[in-house]
């Protein structure tokens, strides 16, 4: 597929580079969304049917592989949630991040590929309908382009595009996933915090994304539950170690319940330690 030069086209260039396991497309506007060899849209994932079975299909084999023991259909599924909500929210928070541009992708403009070779995350096609901007942002002038007002106005667009994109699609994992409402809210939470905040560790940006994102979810922002919910630890010899409370559980617990993850609300704060001194060395 050719690329389509955009006023993403940057920030999808530069999250590719920090992060070379995930793959992103533009459409061009005559292109239709890939589904098939590998493909699935948005849009059937949301529908909750066949589609959605083959994709998690995918998630229950690599659980097999890996771990040697089945997982819970709840379990997979979740997992599953996690592995498609993951990227495609960074295509919405990145290129907030980098140049202050949301986009906006309905689950119809946007495919997935798990299958592609030398891409361990996966690859997206997307073709933004609009993105809003800030007064004086040279891309305000490109079709589609929607100014607002300041930042805080463009933080409710951040919002409010990965609700609109997530929404339907946490309606078709979740009866599998045996959440509803708010905990469903509660992963997509976690999936917006800690994708840009992986992000922006690449990036050597980790402070400034810290901010940005308290700014983002500050609490009471419907549909998302808490705030981003960062808080800082204190390592042996007093330096800081950062951390946050997830609002939902992975549920990763079910499979090694002694290797839970660092920011998990069952990890004790004393574990957490040991477990950001490890990854830190």
């Amino acid at each position: 597929m050719p690329v389509a030069r955009t006023a993403l086209t940057d920030a999808y260039a530069r999250l590719s580079e920090v992060l070379p396991g995930l793959g992103v497309t533009e459409l061009a506007a005559a292109e239709e969304v890939p589904s098939g060899d590998g493909w699935v849209t948005a849009a059937s994932l949301a529908a909750g049917g066949t589609e959605l079975a083959a994709f998690l299909a995918r998630d229950e084999a690599q659980v097999l592989r890996d771990y040697g023991q089945r997982a819970r259909p709840d379990v997979i599924a979740s997992f599953g949630l996690h592995r498609y909500a993951w990227p495609a929210c960074l295509l919405i928070t990145v290129p907030w991040f980098l140049h202050r541009r949301v986009p906006r992708h309905p689950a119809a403009q946007v495919s997935y590929d798990r299958t592609a070779a030398g891409l361990p995350l996966g690859r997206m096609a997307v073709r933004a309908a609009s993105f809003a901007c800030l007064p004086g942002d040279p891309a305000a002038a490109l079709p589609g382009a929607r100014v607002v007002a300041d930042e805080e106005a463009l933080r409710g667009e951040v919002r409010a595009a990965v609700a609109e994109h997530l929404e339907p699609v946490l309606a078709g994992f979740g009866p599998r996933t045996r959440r509803r409402g708010r905990a469903l809210w509660g992963m997509a939470t976690d999936e917006v915090v800690e994708g840009l905040w992986y992000v922006a560790h690449l990036l050597g940006e980790q402070e400034r994304a810290r901010h940005e994102l308290e700014l983002l979810l500050p609490g009471a922002t419907k549909p998302y539950v808490g705030d981003a919910a960062f808080r800082e630890l204190k390592g042996p010899d007093g330096e800081p170690l950062h951390t946050r409370d997830r609002a939902s559980c992975c549920l990763f617990y079910t499979l090694r319940p002694e290797d839970t993850c660092a920011t998990c609300p069952r990890t004790c704060d004393a574990d957490r330690v040991d477990k950001l001194l490890a990854a830190a060395g």
